[in-house]
C-alpha cells in the first residue's frame, strides 16, 4: 500500500525579546506643512494675497467688472485661508509637532486644491479683462490698466506659491 504518512515538523516558536522597529517616516520635505518652507510658502501666499487685494481696492471702479470682483473675492479667500494656516505651522514648529495626521492632511489638501483653483481662475479672468482693455480696446488711458496688471501679477503669485504647497500636501497624504 502507497499511502503517504504525515511528516510531523516541528514549528519553531519565535524569538520574544526582538526589537519590533518603528515604521519608516517619509522624511518632512521643505514646503509640507509644519516645516519653515511650508510655513514661508504660507507667508508669500498670504502677502501675495493682500497685495492684489489691496491694489484692486485701491481702484475706484473695479466694481464694474465681474472678473476684477472675482479676483477681490478670490483673494480675500486666499488671505483666509494662507493666514490660517501659517498660523497653525508657526504654532506645530513653535511646539515641534508635525503635522501628519492624515484628517488635517485632507483638510490641507482640499483647502489647497480649492484655493489654488479659485486664485488661478480669478487671475486668469482678470488677466483677460485686462488685456481687453489695454490692447483690443486701447482704453488705458480712461481706466487703471497698470493697477489692473499689478493686481493680476500679485495674483498670480500667490498661486504660485500655493501650488507646491497643494502638490507637497498631496504628496504627504498619497504616501502614507
Amino acid at each position: 500500500m502507497n499511502s503517504s504518512h504525515p511528516a510531523v515538523h516541528p514549528v519553531d516558536v519565535p524569538p520574544t525579546d526582538v526589537q519590533v522597529l518603528p515604521r519608516v517616516r517619509m522624511k518632512d520635505c521643505q514646503g509640507m506643512p509644519g516645516t519653515l518652507g511650508g510655513l514661508s510658502l504660507r507667508i508669500g501666499q498670504f502677502f501675495f494675497a493682500v497685495a492684489a487685494f489691496s491694489i484692486m481696492l485701491s481702484i475706484d471702479d473695479f466694481a464694474t467688472v465681474t472678473a476684477f470682483c472675482y479676483l477681490v473675492a478670490a483673494t480675500v479667500l486666499q488671505c483666509l485661508w494662507s493666514l490660517s494656516l501659517a498660523i497653525i505651522d508657526g504654532y506645530a514648529l513653535l511646539v515641534k509637532r508635525s503635522l501628519r495626521n492624515s484628517l488635517v492632511v485632507s483638510l490641507f489638501v482640499v483647502g489647497d486644491g480649492v484655493t489654488a483653483t479659485l486664485t488661478f481662475a480669478a487671475a486668469c479672468a482678470s488677466a483677460g479683462i485686462t488685456v481687453l482693455i489695454g490692447n483690443d480696446l486701447r482704453e488705458c488711458a480712461q481706466n487703471h490698466c497698470a493697477k489692473y496688471e499689478t493686481a493680476t501679477a500679485m495674483a498670480f503669485l500667490s498661486w504660485f506659491m500655493v501650488s507646491p504647497s497643494f502638490f507637497l500636501t498631496f504628496w504627504m497624504l498619497a504616501t502614507r
